[in-house]
């Protein structure tokens, strides 16, 4: 049997005569553009929205923002791609009406509406309530951590920048030495190393690299900062599962109905310990609801932010993480001591109690501190306090109820927490792999929150046109 014929590519076609005949009426391609034609353009912060009666003309913002997000829903965050796809795609032609810009143009269109383009992400996620796609009964709450342009190489610490600048005085001392053993030797001698004039255009290298790293141990001081990176200033050195990189903290809130990103903004704090009530009152304002339940992991667990919640109308559900800080010396930790919050106290494993004496302020919050009067007399006394300790003292923050409530409430319902990972977890993953595998294209907090809400809005388009098979006819919008 012969194998399936094509067409000979020399015999002449009568094609179609309109590109629109190219382009399914179910591509996800005319929702984009139907979708940014109902956008408020100029209240978002775009430019060129309206035409310069003289000059050059310039490309209609709506069609380059059609452009990006129709990358970003096909994986493509690289102005030359989008470039040589405006030639050769025929979704892209017809969404450019045959335009092809240079990959410059596209470029720089991104890069000259960073802040716009946040507001995009929130004009659909708005779409979505009033579409009823998202609902205000749960969402989950996660970060994580996408790589910068930077490399650690570029990163510096106080300690790093200690370790370099004698590593360079050292190697000035060697020189140095070199220098005088050469000017030593009677002449016609062949010198040690390297010529005279060599080694002074080393010094001159090495002089002018601890100038650089004194200048930046200045800026550390001065600006009261851990770290410093020279490529990309505003990224951070984080850890990650991989190793310790230099990155952004990326924090969204997904919603239960629909699996859709309500939440999505970028740090360079390294931890996510400071973030849960920005996100999660974000979320509630988004959603448009009185009261939002919230459910994150462990490293969440902030007695500040889970009491800024409460405060807020919103009920947490957020484990709280085992620290004991004891067990490497074999003695009892925090863990191990039960607290009652209707006598205020605290149960030790010997079942003795710990009332409550004093309280102090550290760093800007109460803590109280409760104490036994039996710890002289006790049989577990070795596993609980040292030889020279009189008592065991335990501290508690004033507002520590906040985190007790909120993994109290978790251990209650671990169907949320299992919940969790399958609602915000699933997005970073697809997410990663559509935009170079994790790693961010432009520089500063600004450009990545704009390129990460591009392609949470790409990540949105695509589950709500997979969900509900949206027609262009949008009459809601």
């Amino acid at each position: 049997m012969p194998h399936i014929k094509g067409v000979a590519r020399e015999q002449a076609a009568l094609m179609p005569q309109r590109v629109d005949d190219y382009v399914d009426g179910s591509s996800v391609v005319r929702f984009i553009d139907e979708f940014v034609r109902t956008l408020p353009m100029e209240p978002l912060g775009f430019e060129r929205v309206r035409p310069a009666a003289t000059g050059r003309p310039g490309y209609d913002p709506r069609m380059m923002l059609s452009l990006w997000i129709y990358g970003y829903v096909n994986g493509l965050s690289s102005s030359r791609k989008l470039e040589r796809e405006a030639g050769r795609n025929v979704e892209v032609m017809w969404l450019m009406e045959m335009l092809r810009p240079d990959f410059k143009t596209i470029c720089d269109f991104r890069k000259d509406h960073k802040t716009a383009l946040t507001g995009v992400f929130r004009s659909f996620t708005e779409l979505c309530r009033t579409e009823g796609l998202v609902s205000g009964e749960l969402v989950a709450i996660d970060g994580s951590k996408f790589r910068a342009v930077n490399s650690s190489d570029r990163n510096y610490t106080e300690s790093k920048l200690t370790r370099l600048q004698e590593q360079i005085g050292r190697k000035i001392e060697q020189y140095l030495e070199q220098t005088e053993a050469n000017d030593a030797l009677e002449a016609g001698q062949e010198p040690v190393t390297m010529t005279a004039e060599q080694m002074r255009e080393k010094l001159a290298r090495l002089r002018e690299r601890k100038a650089d790293y004194d200048a930046l141990v200045t800026e550390l001081h001065e600006s009261g900062a851990t770290q410093i990176s020279t490529t990309d200033p505003e990224s951070r050195s984080m850890k990650m599962r991989s190793g310790t990189n230099i990155c952004y903290n990326v924090q969204t809130a997904v919603e239960a109905q629909n699996k859709l990103i309500v939440v999505a903004q970028v740090t360079n704090e390294v931890t996510d310990q400071n973030q849960l009530s920005t996100v999660a009152r974000e979320a509630k304002n988004v959603l448009g609801v009185e009261q939002l339940t919230v459910v994150a992991d462990k490293g969440y667990s902030n007695s500040v932010e889970l009491q800024r919640c409460e405060d807020a109308g919103i009920t947490t559900y957020v484990p709280q993480p085992e620290w004991r800080h004891n067990d490497k010396t074999g003695r009892f930790s925090k863990e191990d001591f039960r607290y009652d919050d209707d006598t205020d106290t605290y149960t030790c494993p010997a079942d003795s109690t710990l009332t409550y004496r004093f309280e102090s302020t550290q760093k800007r919050r109460t803590v109280r501190y409760y104490m036994s009067e039996d710890c002289g007399r006790c049989a577990l006394r070795d596993a609980c306090i040292g030889p020279r300790s009189k008592r065991r003292r335990l501290a508690r923050r004033a507002d520590e109820h906040a985190i007790t409530n909120a993994a109290r409430r978790a251990a209650e319902r671990p169907d949320l927490t299992t919940a969790r990972k399958a609602l915000v977890e699933h997005p970073f993953g697809t997410i990663k792999r559509w935009i170079n595998g994790g790693y961010f294209l432009l520089k500063g907090l600004d450009g990545v929150r704009a390129e990460f809400s591009l392609a949470a809005l790409a990540y949105n388009i695509k589950r709500v046109w997979r969900l509900k098979n949206l027609t262009p006819q949008l009459q809601t919008c």
